[in-house]
């Protein structure tokens, strides 16, 4: 448990430091999209192929893969449900909501609580696969289907999914894994350099965005605020009970499988609500809400599973 505390509070105090920035606004107005850029193109994908090289084939596709995807369809359906059926939402509003109620911010987040609090990058790894390659692009497809904008088709997305980085590093991370393969030292050197940017980049990103941002009042905080009890509530819920009591999960495996479903919503699920013109204010203060209050929530989850 103090190995625990002690890595929720690295990525505490890093992000309290990218607060002080942002609010200094020491690094100019651009500083914090130069961070994430640098981070999700270049740092992130160099980390994951280094992590991802040493790691468990079976660790990856196993149970928590199926954990990772089963809560979050799971959790995402059931809102949409209540969307539907309680708030009387339009469809393509109910999409993006149930979006944002279970999709996870695995990248910006992920990589570092798995770094620090789980004790290994590639914890995160399979639920980046799973909704970078399945779970984005079938709400994108649905979001086409009911939205008179642009038309994605099915070609486009695959493009999509093929390049990006973080899907590219996690593949070649995967391949080095599988066939054992050893990267030379002259490029595995250079690379552990690079991916070690990552994780103080997100979080001194992570950290300068939550400066001077108050929730909106539109007439939608009721559905940002039962979203994020989705995200931070009933994901991680569905994901124990999927873990230890249908695939028998236990001990850090488990404790992995359900702080990684208690990550807050992904920053791309408010991208999507902008480019769909839908639920912009509810994808906003729903990544807003599970931003901050993530880590508490991940901090309760240690606390109960001991």
């Amino acid at each position: 448990m103090l190995a625990v505390l002690e890595g929720f509070s690295v990525v505490w105090l890093i992000i309290a430091v990218g607060w002080f920035v942002g609010r200094g606004d020491v690094l100019g107005a651009n500083a914090q999209q130069v961070l994430s850029r640098l981070s999700f193109f270049v740092a992130s994908p160099a980390l994951l192929v280094e992590t991802l090289a040493r790691s468990n084939l079976h660790a990856v596709f196993g149970r928590p893969l199926l954990v990772a995807g089963a809560s979050a369809l799971l959790t995402g359906g059931a809102f949409l449900l209540v969307s539907r059926r309680a708030l009387k939402r339009p469809m393509a509003e109910a999409l993006l909501s149930a979006m944002s109620s279970s999709l996870a911010n695995a990248a910006n987040l992920g990589i570092p609580i798995a770094a620090y609090v789980l004790g290994d990058a590639s914890y995160i790894a399979p639920v980046l696969i799973f909704q970078l390659a399945f779970y984005t692009p079938a709400y994108l497809m649905l979001l086409d289907a009911t939205t008179s904008g642009r038309r994605t088709t099915p070609a486009t997305l695959v493009l999509q999914i093929v390049r990006n980085p973080m899907i590219l590093g996690a593949m070649a991370g995967l391949v080095l894994a599988g066939t054992g393969w050893r990267l030379p030292d002259m490029v595995a050197e250079p690379l552990h350099l690079i991916g070690g940017a990552a994780i103080p980049a997100i979080l001194l990103a992570f950290g300068m965005s939550l400066h001077g941002k108050p929730l909106a009042a539109d007439g939608r905080r009721r559905d940002a605020l039962l979203a994020a009890a989705f995200k931070l509530v009933l994901h991680p819920g569905i994901a124990f009970v999927l873990g230890k009591y249908v695939l028998g999960m236990g001990g850090h495996a488990l404790f992995a499988a359900v702080v990684v479903a208690a990550l807050p919503t992904a920053q791309n699920v408010y991208v999507a609500a902008q480019r769909y013109n839908v639920a912009v204010a509810t994808a906003r203060d729903t990544v807003l809400v599970t931003t901050v209050l993530a880590i508490p929530a991940m901090f309760v989850v240690a606390l109960l599973l001991g």
